[in-house]
């Protein structure tokens, strides 16, 4: 991934020669935030048990930059593996989490566990490397999730809105934020919450039947199949492309203004319905005869999503760089490249 050379020229100073760790660095955004973070000169250390992933991204990183890449093995749930991945960092990332909606659904005591036991392990062992050291992590980003927000009516989203979750996914990443902000408040601890929306891009895992609305169209798209649209397809989505979430935490991590507990939403602040969506994906797939099979909605799934964009902007200087549309097109290219040759 790329950043625009003006938000390099603004990064760059803060991240060269800057450790900061990335807990699960392995996964979708965890990777391509780790990729960005390189390119601005820092030193990374990841922490995956990679449950949800697969070291083949960051093997190569490893292999390019031995130096400035290194990578632990363990969970968020092991103290210890914690500690080593802190020690030396200046801001830790916290992606690590159980990121499905629907594998909530099935296992609801581990997505609380990760995503909420996890989070208060992290903050501990980051607030631990300032009372040992006397200097050590300085801020705590994490990636929160938009599933909070759960049925309320009113769109857009807007952070000062009564969180109403539906799923054990969404109780589990509200309470996450909820340590977030009472570690700023009692610890005094510089911590920021990312309410990312449905984040795409190349590199998502298509093969699971978790797997994110977009990653899955595209799979059967590649496949010359139906995508499979759970509902009657008029349910929206504000689709945020991968780069632009990436920014989000570059920002946040970078914030002259140390951050204390906000919770901030990431998207882009237009949605499409989900039949919109597979007509667009089909289009920039070169497939526009096919269209998509409908089936009964799902447990727990949000009707209607939609972000207000406005805070991120006023305290991170943040803004979307991408469309839909031409995220849509930057995926299946990526798609198409990554089919084996037969």
């Amino acid at each position: 991934m790329k950043l625009p050379a003006d938000k390099v020229h603004r990064l760059r100073p803060f991240y060269n020669g800057r450790t900061v760790c990335v807990t699960g660095g392995a996964g979708f955004i965890g990777g391509h935030l780790v990729d960005a973070l390189l390119s601005l000169g820092a030193s990374i250390r990841v922490l995956d048990d990679l449950s949800n992933s697969t070291l083949e991204h960051l093997a190569e990183l490893i292999e390019l930059e031995p130096e400035r890449v290194r990578f632990l093995r363990g969970s968020i749930l092991d103290d210890d593996a914690l500690s080593d991945a802190f020690a030396g960092a200046a801001t830790v990332f916290h992606l690590g989490a159980m990121c499905s909606v629907q594998r909530s659904v099935d296992d609801p005591q581990r997505s609380f566990s990760v995503n909420a036991t996890g989070t208060l392990r992290v903050l501990q062992a980051a607030k631990k490397t300032n009372s040992l050291a006397g200097s050590g992590v300085e801020r705590v980003v994490f990636a929160a999730s938009s599933s909070p927000y759960g049925d309320d009516p009113t769109l857009p989203r807007v952070e000062t809105q009564l969180p109403r979750p539906l799923s054990p996914y969404a109780a589990s990443k509200l309470s996450a934020e909820h340590l977030l902000s009472v570690h700023a408040r009692c610890y005094g601890m510089s911590t920021i919450s990312l309410r990312l929306f449905n984040v795409f891009g190349p590199r998502q895992p298509s093969d699971s039947p978790y797997s994110g609305v977009i990653a899955a169209f595209a799979r059967r798209l590649m496949a010359g199949e139906a995508p499979v649209i759970f509902g009657d397809g008029l349910q929206t989505r504000d689709f945020t492309f991968v780069s632009d979430a990436v920014l989000a935490f570059l920002l946040a991590g970078a914030s002259k203004v140390p951050p204390r507990g906000e919770v901030v939403n990431i998207g882009t602040g237009r949605s499409v319905t989900l039949l919109e969506l597979a007509r667009l994906m089909a289009q920039a797939a070169g497939v526009p005869n096919i269209h998509p099979v409908l089936q009964p909605e799902r447990p727990a799934d949000v009707k209607h999503s939609l972000a207000n964009i406005d805070l991120a902007r006023q305290l991170l200087g943040y803004e979307p760089m991408n469309t839909l549309e031409a995220g849509l097109v930057e995926l299946i290219e990526w798609c198409k490249q990554s089919v084996p040759a037969t």
